[in-house]
């Protein structure tokens, strides 16, 4: 008899609802697909589609700084302040330039991680402002 093959995790459903514990699901999602979708073998470490949009000079650091952009978007509907905008608009300009040095940008945006310090602007927002939105906080990382 065959061994059992393990069963693919099922990709949880995002809803489009605008309630912040829907929104901090969706900007979860969508910084895991950013910044950590494939693992790197031999070290360990991830990336995403940002760092490899990087390596098509100019118009993938300008694809990688639109998806990033509608992280701002979602936090503007949360209702931040302009300060926690401002940084998070810092983060994707900063991102966004290392991108356009051609070939050569991936590699400190491989350490930068605009999403992933956007991302934690916004769940301290959401975590002073919404509390019970932490509860549905189980992305693609979630241990078991």
């Amino acid at each position: 008899m065959m061994a059992d093959k393990p069963r693919p995790r099922p990709i949880p459903a995002i809803s489009l609802a605008a309630d912040p514990a829907s929104v901090r699901q969706r900007l979860t999602m969508l910084e895991h697909l950013l910044e950590g979708l494939v693992t790197i073998p031999g070290i360990n470490r991830r990336i995403g589609l940002d760092v490899m949009f990087d390596l098509i000079p100019a118009a993938g650091s300008a694809a990688g700084a639109i998806m990033g952009a509608y992280m701002l978007w979602e936090a503007r509907n949360l209702g931040m302040t302009r300060g926690q905008m401002a940084r998070m608009i810092g983060n994707v300009g900063i991102d966004f330039g290392l991108g356009l040095i051609p070939w050569v940008g991936a590699i400190p945006d491989y350490f930068f991680r605009s999403n992933t310090r956007n991302l934690k602007i916004i769940k301290r927002h959401l975590d002073r402002h919404h509390p019970a939105s932490a509860i549905i906080d189980e992305g693609p990382r979630a241990k078991p």
